[in-house]
């Protein structure tokens, strides 16, 4: 068989080229244009992202130190150095949420800071796996306040817990706790959280961090936070509140109130429309 010279070689295989993208192409133009990517199952359509899924935002950074039986961390601010003052809001100058990816495992806590800027609390871990963390606070000098997030992690064999149906009541530490009312998607909800103990309203509510309750809604799956307050009324036996949800799909609510001297926590699952 002759031998082809140089150029001819690279020709030959120019030619081979071609004839291998015009067949890809062909295939491609027979099975149909390639479809984009799917969008997150919680694409915001909005220039703002909720609360709480960021790490960092207006030159803010929340850095975790260390995690065990406590939780360390700091927040550095736009000068990168650990910020030392803050604001007090709600009675504290920061509010911590830990709660286990799957949603279980919430607590409600407030750390406290050294003069250095490192916080720390005391958290108890319910079970093996990946915990977010998030930091809501107001630095001094600026007007509106911050929810940073950050993923915290505990050693050990993570089994997550499927999230618990919609329902509209909740019973915690001998408390009923019923929810009235319906989250729609980008629009003010109003909502009711009705407090009885063995079937009698409780109207004798305590100001817990200067309100009659605390309401954190977080969004199934990227755990989007919100924290909302309620409006000014009477102890009981119904807190009312205006939440605004960001998207439709499920979220996991967080009622903290106090009577008797002690703190609860009633769980909802609730579906956004």
């Amino acid at each position: 068989m002759p031998t082809l010279s140089a150029p001819a070689r690279l020709g030959a295989y120019a030619a081979g080229l071609a004839g291998v993208f015009a067949v890809a192409l062909g295939a491609g133009h027979l099975a149909g244009p390639v479809a984009p990517p799917p969008a997150p199952a919680h694409a915001d359509m909005g220039e703002h992202l909720p609360a709480g899924l960021q790490i960092s935002a207006a030159g803010y950074s929340l850095v975790p130190l260390d995690f065990g039986d406590e939780l360390r961390f700091r927040i550095d601010g736009p000068d990168g150095r650990p910020v030392t003052a803050y604001t007090t809001a709600h009675g504290k100058e920061l509010h911590l949420i830990v709660v286990r990816r799957d949603l279980g495992g919430f607590q409600h806590l407030h750390p406290v800071r050294d003069a250095s800027g490192v916080w720390s609390a005391p958290v108890r871990v319910t079970g093996a796996g990946p915990y977010r963390a998030f930091a809501d606070f107001v630095p001094a000098g600026r007007a509106e306040g911050l929810t940073l997030g950050a993923d915290i992690d505990a050693p050990g064999d993570y089994r997550p817990a499927p999230l618990p149906a919609p329902a509209r009541t909740a019973s915690v530490d001998g408390y009923t706790v019923t929810l009235k009312g319906d989250l729609r998607a980008g629009a003010a909800s109003p909502l009711a959280l009705r407090v009885e103990r063995a079937g009698v309203p409780v109207s004798d509510l305590e100001p817990y961090l200067g309100a009659y309750g605390h309401l954190v809604a977080l969004r199934s799956g990227d755990l989007a936070y919100l924290h909302v307050h309620p409006e000014t009324g009477p102890a009981g036996p119904e807190v009312r509140f205006t939440a605004e949800v960001p998207s439709a799909g499920r979220y996991r609510l967080y009622l903290d109130f106090q009577h008797g001297g002690s703190v609860h926590t009633a769980e909802f699952t609730a579906e956004a429309t």
